[in-house]
Order: C-alpha cells, then structure tokens, then sequence
C-alpha cells in the first residue's frame, strides 16, 4: 500500500522540486500541497511543468488535513517550521524538515547566526540529521528528519571519509562555495534578479553564514573530531548547482592510495555518491540529479589536499535528499524515485 504524502511550502523552489520527484514515486501518494500564499491556485498555474501531471491545488495548511497522512515534508523559510512541527510531533507524525530549524542541537546558535530564538528547542533532541550516507541508521527509525544544508552537503560528503580516517587536519578547514540564485528561493530580491545576478560573482555572509556551524557540528557528530572551519559563500549566474573547493592540510605523508582507500570504504555501497579521482568535477554533470561528485588533488608544493564536490541544490542538497531520506526511513529502496 502506498504511504499518503503532504508537503507544507509546496510552492517554493525546493517544494516544487519535492512534488515532481514525489509525483513519479511508485511507493507513495501525495495527497496535498500546502502554501498559504498560493492558496487557491492549481499547482500546475503556478508550475506549468505540472500540466497533465497533478490537479493538487495549493490550500492553506491545518493539522487537521493531514491527520490520516504517513509523512509530511516541510519546505518552509528559516523560523517557520518550528511553529508547526511540534504539533506534528505530539500527534505522532513523521515529519521531514528540508529547512534548517532542527538541524543544531544549541538553540544557543540559532540565536546566532539564523538572527531569531528556537521557540521549539525541546525538540531538537529528537531530530535526526538526514545526512543518508552517515546516518542511515538512526534515519531508518527517525520521527522527526532534519535535512541538511545544500552547502553543508557538498561540504561533508568530501570532507568526511578524510576526517574518519584522521587523515587530515581539522582546524583551520577553508571552504570556498558556490551557489546558483534558486538557493536562496523563490522570494522576490532585487539582489537575485537577473540584471543585479548576471555577469558577476559575489561571496556573501562571510565568516557568518549559518552553514558554518552545521559544519562544524557535524564534522564532529559524524567524523568524530573537532574542527573549525572557514566557509566563504559565493552566488554565481546559474540558476541551479553548488560547487564547492576545500582546502585542508594533510596530517603527516598522506598518498593518494589512502586518500582513494578512504573513499572507497564510506561510499562503495552510496548510490549517490561518484568518485572522479583527480578529474575537475563541474555543475552541468549533476544538475537534476540526486548525485555528488567528488574529486581530489595532492599539492604536495603546499602541503594540501583540495577536494571538490559538485551537487545540484535543489535535488541534492534538499528535495532529492528529503526522498533519500524517506526512502530509508519507511524501507523503500534507496533510489525510488531519484533514478
């Protein structure tokens, strides 16, 4: 029997992206889609890649249209999905979060660096990081699924087979990222719109950006060690994908037998995940898919290994993921629906 799918923020870039992927499912059913701003629309008015495809039309969300639902997804703003997901919770929902509310384990840093205080930081507790090639495991079993940051993705998949096998140094890390404009959603910007965006690069939030601690946490949640990091966030004039280049050093001789050894231990089995060797990952080879590149180089000159890793932002490092996610979580197959 196929399991009854809502999606609260349906009509964002990420939203979206969640019902094409949940549409073509053969495991579950989407029974509603809600956005309050489009209430009332067909989602295929807002969307036409949907004709033909859906009738769902945008509602106003309430709890009670959900309560004979299996799972709901959340595409909301940074703010808003601590406001519904612990009603969610009490009533026994399974709840995945593609947004960054229960991510942190410290409310403390939500204060920080999202600018507002956790009103449901009780729960943080209880929420699993849906990072599916680390944590399968507690994800199998999870209520509550917080998603991981685009960034932070294409951050950790490289970066963590390194720091499991203490190959590297993990103080001082330099992150150099760049991200299409549809990262920072669908809201209207006169910084995001194509006159300001084209033709130009700029980093932004640097040294503040709230990925930062999402990568340290975890860097240490999953790999074990403590690390700082230096992440430097860039838009580029695409509309979707990250690349990211890291910079780390070596702890003594690393060869790079090791470095492909490491690799191929954490993600032989990670459907998802390519391996390129010393080939220049780029943007267009993951687009609107759920994969993630990773390639490396020893600098032996200055002592450094670079790793670069490519993933569409949108599948990737949220909608994508989110189905990874729940593909585990009710034991469907890893790839249902992504491939």
């Amino acid at each position: 029997m196929k399991k009854n799918i809502s999606i609260i923020g349906a009509s964002g870039y990420s939203g979206a992206e969640l019902l094409k992927i949940l549409l073509r499912h053969p495991d579950v059913a989407v029974t509603r889609v809600f956005a309050n701003s489009s209430a009332g629309k067909r989602a295929d008015e807002l969307y036409p890649h949907f004709r033909s495809l859906t009738g769902l039309v945008f509602e106003e969300y309430s709890i009670e249209k959900v309560i004979n639902d299996d799972l709901i997804f959340i595409a909301l703003p940074s703010g808003e999905a601590m406001k519904v997901v612990p009603s969610l919770i009490d009533v026994g929902k399974n709840v995945i979060d593609l947004g960054g509310d229960f991510r942190l384990h410290d409310p403390l840093l939500y204060t920080k660096y999202y600018k507002h205080d956790h009103t449901a930081s009780r729960y943080l507790s209880d929420a699993v990081y849906g990072l599916p090639e680390w944590n399968s495991a507690n994800i199998r079993s999870a209520q509550l699924i917080a998603n991981p940051g685009c960034y932070v993705t294409s951050v950790l998949l490289p970066l963590l087979p390194l720091v499991k096998e203490e190959l590297i140094e993990t103080k001082g890390i330099t992150i150099s990222s760049l991200s299409g404009v549809s990262g920072a959603g669908r809201s209207v910007s006169i910084d995001l719109s194509f006159s300001e965006a084209n033709e130009t690069v700029k980093a932004y939030k640097t040294g503040i950006h709230q990925h930062t601690p999402e990568i340290e946490t975890l860097l240490h949640d999953l790999g074990g060690m403590q690390s700082t990091v230096t992440f430097v966030p860039h838009l580029i004039p695409i509309t979707r994908g990250i690349y990211s280049s890291i910079f780390v050093t070596p702890r003594g001789s690393v060869s790079k037998d090791q470095i492909e050894s490491a690799f191929e231990k954490y993600y032989s089995g990670a459907p998802f995940v390519r391996m390129i060797g010393s080939a220049a990952p780029e943007i267009k080879h993951v687009q609107h898919t759920n994969f993630c590149d990773i390639g490396w180089k020893i600098y032996e000159r200055n002592n450094q290994i670079i790793l670069h890793s490519v993933i569409d932002n949108l599948v990737k490092g949220a909608a994508g993921q989110a189905v990874q996610n729940m593909n585990l979580r009710f034991g469907f197959g890893e790839t249902a629906g992504l491939l």
